[in-house]
């Protein structure tokens, strides 16, 4: 056999004979380099029973748990130079929406599982912060996965279908034959300012940035133009108000109005996650539309609005904290004209109108699509296993779950139907849809999924064994009980679902 000269390969130790041997009895094998095709590219040819794609939070999630429960060996690539997916590229200034332990891999706490001592969110859990969490990924990877020896990772490699990746340095190609299942964990993976081009023009000269680049201007402006109305934006608002910035030198271009979660409802506590559940029930069960579901879960606490007078048509529900919510009703110049298309000296042209804008504004990008809204598929598919959210839109949970499920089921069609995938929601029915569907899946378990979840931060709806059996759980729990048939069966209607 003629190839190069031998070295090290992740998993692998080339002898002087050119043979592999593995550095561990789990740990993908080397099994031959061929050159072949006109440009006479190396080919690694590696055995593994999984090649997982994508080591963002999906992957990194599956992937844990797999190896958890399971004597397998997995090929784990990314695209970008390590572990953590969009965190790697996410505005330096970002934190987690939600309490840090529903987020990252079942095996291994995200944070201390620490109460924030003081601040706006004083008794509240903590948040990762971009840091946090890009560390929190790293020593995953290194110590968890890789330390295992049942994983080996392939950084700043894409993948090109029929088990095949190369990597973006070199150009080297490798081929994953045998048995090897493949783990499509980037099927849903965000886009974010930081890689996606600014949906709309702008003139020669005219000053538009993604909003990482907040953090490294040059020179204050005198306005900064904020495009987009999602997370992203309150947290551009956000950061600008809390770094001198006027109320009166921010204009903020909102195409639709948002509907957010505040974030005191959706906390790692089974009393409060029951009783919100049971406040969506209520609500849903007296309904005559998906509008009223959310002005009435807004009467209960429950959502938020940051303008009362607009009817939001957005739901992508986002958590939001009071004191954030009273800081943003402070920018009163906000534009509603539809999405910008181009951006002039002087002024936003808009798919509805123009607006008028200072001529040396600073635009910040924070327009991209962020969700991804592609068609559900069965999560267990002929081709790949397709990684999803399964139950209520916590994903890290979800992939943690779709793990946990491979790992100890056999049959592919117990598995789809025990872990149907639930969508991303957009617009206030899409929420209702989102609901239903996330409940179905709960409903749908067995004794090893729910003994396994039941121990797992991540879950949403664990009740650690402390907590059983006390009142405030119990009356929580009867609460839910009592509301959830007629809850669910008119939030099916309102989601147009049979």
């Amino acid at each position: 056999m003629h190839g190069p000269s031998p070295r090290r390969i992740p998993g692998c130790v080339l002898s002087a004979s050119g043979r592999a041997s593995t550095t561990g009895p789990s740990s993908s094998l080397l099994t031959g380099l061929l050159r072949h095709g006109e440009h006479d590219h190396v080919v690694e040819t590696l055995e593994a029973d999984y090649l997982v794609v994508g080591a963002g939070a999906a992957g990194m999630a599956f992937t844990d748990a797999l190896i958890d429960h399971a004597d397998v060996s997995v090929i784990l690539i990314d695209r970008r130079h390590g572990a953590g997916g969009h965190w790697l590229d996410a505005y330096p200034f970002v934190r987690l929406h939600q309490a840090s332990s529903f987020y990252g891999v079942a095996s291994t706490l995200l944070g201390e599982g620490r109460i924030q001592p003081d601040g706006p969110e004083a008794g509240m859990p903590e948040r990762a912060t971009a840091p946090e969490l890009c560390a929190y990924y790293a020593r995953v990877l290194h110590e968890r996965l890789l330390r295992s020896g049942k994983v080996s990772f392939y950084p700043n490699c894409d993948y090109v279908g029929e088990g095949q990746f190369v990597s973006r340095l070199s150009g080297r190609r490798y081929e994953v034959r045998g048995r090897a299942r493949v783990v499509d964990a980037h099927y849903l993976a965000p886009r974010i300012p930081a890689n996606s081009p600014a949906p709309f023009g702008a003139a020669e000269g005219q000053r538009v940035v993604a909003v990482n680049e907040l953090v490294r201007l040059g020179g204050a402006s005198s306005q900064y133009v904020i495009a987009g109305a999602g997370k992203t934006a309150t947290d551009a608002c956000i950061w600008l108000l809390d770094n001198g910035v006027e109320p009166g030198a921010i204009c903020w271009v909102r195409p639709r109005e948002p509907w957010m979660l505040d974030r005191a409802v959706v906390q790692p506590d089974p009393v409060v996650f029951l009783g919100t559940a049971a406040d969506i029930m209520e609500a849903a069960a007296v309904a005559s539309s998906p509008d009223q579901v959310f002005f009435l879960l807004e009467d209960a606490g429950v959502m938020l609005r940051i303008d009362t007078s607009v009817t939001p048509t957005m739901a992508k529900v986002p958590t939001l904290a009071r004191w954030e919510l009273d800081r943003l009703r402070t920018i009163e110049c906000v534009v509603r004209l539809g999405h910008i298309r181009h951006v002039e000296p002087g002024r936003l042209v808009l798919t509805d109108g123009e607006a008028p804008i200072a001529r040396d504004a600073v635009v910040v990008h924070c327009a991209a699509s962020g969700l991804r809204y592609r068609p559900l598929v069965p999560v267990w598919g002929r081709e790949a296993i397709t990684v999803q959210p399964i139950q209520l839109g916590f994903a890290c949970f979800g992939a943690a779950l779709a793990g946990f499920v491979e790992a100890t089921l056999e049959d592919d069609d117990l598995k789809n139907r025990l872990c149907p995938p639930s969508p991303f929601s957009n617009k206030p029915a899409d929420w209702m849809r989102q609901q239903v569907l996330g409940a179905r899946a709960s409903f749908r378990s067995e004794s090893r999924i729910e003994s396994w979840a039941d121990a797992v931060s991540l879950n949403p709806a664990r009740v650690p064994p402390e907590l059983i059996g006390s009142p405030a759980l119990t009356a929580a729990q009867e609460r839910l009980r009592h509301v959830a048939a007629p809850g669910m069966t008119r939030m099916t209607e309102l989601a147009g679902m049979s």
